[in-house]
């Protein structure tokens, strides 16, 4: 292949990575802003309401590490395609679910499409791209993820107002088919360093069992209950660590973590970054729609501060840590995020508009530092033939830390509010919960800082 035919491969990779990049968060971010009208309609409580979020990150979660190994086995772009088209199809499908409980059960199953589409699409960029050119075309990538971010409060508050909540599950169905055109039309070839290699389905249903155990049981706390499935899940992490040990073809290759320090802290970082701001636009868009009274439009326009900002930032931070260690962008980005978290811990119900928005700046600005060079130093520490597990790897760490963050937020609405639905006089609970997670967040992110720090230098591969 001749430079140009090269150069216009690459390009075409990074078009159907960041179309793909767009589309999940773009869905998410629109859903925080409908969960009100979704909530009224069906009449479910608080807790109920963060399932319809918790069980799609759970199915997400789940399915990640496995399909990443599969992708490695029998290519990314198949596993890539069949991603968005189960996507697309669940997308149809809660547009017209008639219960709670359906939508619940859908938003699982659309968790899984998306386990495709995150534990691919960074691995084929990865692929494509050689390490003095990775951090810019990942930095692009994570800039079209907070793109998503962005328009989604925005036009899931206009759909919403003007057309239902159902009108954002229509929206998604049009742009999983056009990705899935340009993916069949424009994307060539095929990522399978691993083929050949056997798939470890035994680790990947432990894997699973104690997954689902661990997180169910965080999302019942402080139900006694809860302890019990912890348990579980404690010692089918334990049992799957030892069969992938004496595995001679494993899902996860446990190198990876005990001699690559990089990759290991990398991860825990972004464990803890995404831990800690995952609630962030879920909490503010009940307190602007509840607290402040703003209708979901106007709490869409005020929410896509933050995201604009990382959008605007993770290029040029992707590029910067293509020159500089990406452990020192990363880190000031993980403090600015804990400032701004810490700031959020003080607002009331009289806070003025400027004041939240000068918070979803900082923010904002501290994740994009943050994501970005974190991104490249984890996919940089690791040998082609593993990106696909990398990647699926860092979205674990994504969905796991999203679980981790609407986990802490059930276990304060269980505590100052109870199993209710969110109604006026459970307006001063629900902000007293609000500035406790905000308080919480902010410590796990000064934590992190020191992660982030630990990780040393980056041997580029």
């Amino acid at each position: 292949m001749n430079y140009t035919e090269n150069k216009t491969s690459k390009n075409v990779i990074l078009i159907v990575a960041v179309m793909t990049s767009f589309l999940t968060p773009f869905m998410g971010s629109s859903i925080n802003i409908a969960l009100p009208a979704i909530g009224s309609e069906f009449s479910m409580d608080a807790i109920s309401l963060s399932w319809v979020v918790s069980a799609y990150l759970l199915a997400s979660a789940v399915f990640l590490l496995p399909i990443g190994r599969v992708a490695d086995i029998y290519g990314r772009k198949k596993i890539l395609l069949l991603g968005i088209i189960i996507f697309t199809v669940f997308s149809f499908l809660l547009a017209v679910a008639t219960s709670s409980a359906l939508i619940i059960a859908l938003r699982a199953l659309q968790g899984l499409g998306s386990a495709m589409i995150f534990g691919t699409g960074v691995a084929i960029l990865t692929s494509a791209f050689p390490a003095r050119e990775r951090g810019r075309a990942l930095g692009i990538n994570v800039a079209s993820v907070y793109l998503g971010l962005s328009l989604g409060p925005f036009l899931g508050g206009i759909l919403t107002e003007s057309f239902g909540w159902r009108s954002i599950f229509w929206v998604n169905v049009p742009l999983g088919l056009i990705v899935i055109f340009m993916i069949l039309w424009k994307l060539k070839g095929e990522w399978a360093e691993a083929r050949g290699e056997k798939f470890d389905f035994t680790g990947s249903v432990i894997y699973g069992i104690s997954l689902i155990s661990f997180m169910y049981g965080l999302s019942i706390l402080p139900d006694l209950s809860a302890v019990w499935f912890l348990a579980i899940g404690v010692l089918c992490l334990l049992a799957f660590i030892w069969w992938e040990m004496k595995s001679s073809s494993p899902i996860l290759n446990l190198n990876l973590i005990s001699r690559n320090m990089v990759f290991a802290l990398s991860n825990i970082a972004a464990l803890i970054n995404y831990s800690a701001t995952f609630a962030v636009a879920f909490l503010l868009s009940l307190y602007l729609q509840y607290t402040q009274g703003m209708s979901a439009q106007t709490a869409g326009i005020i929410l896509i501060a933050q995201p604009i900002v990382m959008a605007i930032v993770s290029p040029l931070a992707g590029r910067l840590s293509d020159k500089i260690q990406p452990r020192i962008i990363a880190s000031v980005g993980m403090a600015l995020t804990a400032a701004g978290l810490l700031y959020f811990s003080f607002i009331d119900a009289d806070t003025t508009i400027a004041v939240i928005i000068l918070g979803l700046v900082v923010v904002g600005l501290g994740l994009a530092l943050f994501s970005s060079p974190n991104t490249n130093a984890i996919m940089s520490s690791v040998e082609n033939k593993y990106y696909g597990v990398s990647s699926a790897i860092l979205s674990t760490m994504r969905m796991v830390g999203n679980i981790l963050s609407m986990g802490i937020v059930t276990v304060m609405f269980a505590v100052f509010i109870g199993r209710v639905e969110i109604t006026p006089e459970y307006y001063a609970a629900f902000l007293d919960s609000m500035k406790v997670t905000f308080v919480i967040f902010a410590l796990l992110c000064f934590l992190g800082i020191f992660t982030s720090l630990a990780r040393g230098r980056l041997r580029r591969m």
